[in-house]
């Protein structure tokens, strides 16, 4: 039985002796970074390695938002705009920013799941704030209105399905407020549970029947002073689940980022008993992941049923010989002048 964590190798294909821990541990699924993705042939040849290594289809996850965050770069690549610049393009034409919002998706969706990868971390719903952190939020959210996230959003997740592969909605139940890059520190929101309920978590409602869902590193103080999101159960049932009603695959955050403390075990074993379903372990050490396999539980239960009716939702998407005309409508999309 698989469990219940996403592992990533420590170079631009695994070790052996990283293929026979992943043999022994099972893990659920995988996620690529720039190492992995240095051509075509080098994300497929990865992908096929951590594949074998656990004797089954495992899922591979990728974080390609276009913009600055993409794993996957020129020019071997092709590059895909920030979110931040469809929502202005929906600023300037409502209409042709969600035609650019679904068709940046769907060319998202072919770019992986063309190369293996089945999992994309987009669309991030996060609502941006005035004073919000720009490496964590500026040009990577689609907006500061509830509606145009929401919207485009949509657009985005069900562009990416059409490509083939599965969004991630993050960061849940809203990281658009935090003044602290996570993987430095532990951002704080001070936010009332009014303020919380009519912005941040709204997009989230919109969106709740998204196949998978990430949680967020962050203290709300008006529901939970004491823990961030990710390691909180008030936030996964109470919020996430109760008032959000999210009941898809839910992954947490990267559980290396400094805004966690202690030991990779506890982190692990926090995350999972607080309600997520997943535990991502990205970056760690071969050390490290064997004390995060030593931490996880099986998956299994509703966890596993919400796994399996995720992938569930992969279909073989619209994949084009030639997708140069896409590419080229959608620079054209996001080159629009205003509406006179």
């Amino acid at each position: 039985m698989a469990l219940a964590l996403v592992l990533d190798c420590a170079g631009a294909r695994p070790s052996a002796a990283e293929k026979a821990f992943y043999r022994d541990a099972d893990p659920w699924g995988f996620i690529l970074f720039a190492r992995h993705c240095e051509d075509a042939e080098a994300v497929r040849a990865v992908c096929s390695d951590l594949r074998e290594a656990v004797g089954r289809h495992a899922p591979i996850m990728i974080d390609q938002e276009g913009g600055r965050v993409a794993r996957m770069k020129p020019p071997a690549f092709p590059a895909h705009p920030a979110s931040g610049e469809i929502g202005k393009l929906w600023r300037r034409d409502p209409e042709k920013g969600l035609e650019a919002a679904r068709l940046n998706g769907r060319l998202l969706g072919s770019l992986c799941s063309d190369l293996g990868v089945n999992i994309n971390a987009v669309p991030m719903l996060d609502v941006a704030a005035a004073d919000a952190n720009e490496t964590v939020i500026g040009d990577r959210s689609l907006g500061d209105n509830v509606e145009v996230v929401a919207s485009l959003g949509r657009a985005l997740m069900e562009g990416l399905m059409e490509g083939g592969a599965l969004p991630i909605i993050k960061h849940m139940p809203g990281h658009g407020r935090t003044t602290v890059d996570s993987h430095y520190g532990l951002p704080a929101v001070s936010a009332s549970r009014e303020e919380l309920r009519e912005i941040d978590f709204k997009p989230f409602i919109a969106l709740k029947d998204a196949p998978i869902g990430m949680t967020a590193h962050v203290v709300y103080e008006a529901f939970d002073r004491g823990r961030c999101g990710t390691l909180s159960p008030i936030i996964i049932n109470d919020i996430i689940r109760g008032e959000i009603g999210f009941d898809g695959l839910l992954l947490s955050d990267d559980l290396k980022m400094q805004a966690l403390g202690g030991p990779i075990g506890e982190r692990v074993s926090g995350a999972l008993s607080a309600g997520c379903d997943i535990a991502c372990c990205c970056n760690f050490s071969l050390e490290d992941q064997h004390e995060a396999a030593a931490a996880a539980l099986p998956l299994e239960g509703r966890p596993l049923a919400r796994a399996e009716k995720a992938l569930s939702d992969i279909h073989d998407g619209v994949l084009r010989k030639d997708t140069a005309a896409d590419y080229e409508r959608l620079a054209a999309l996001l080159a629009s002048p205003p509406i006179a």
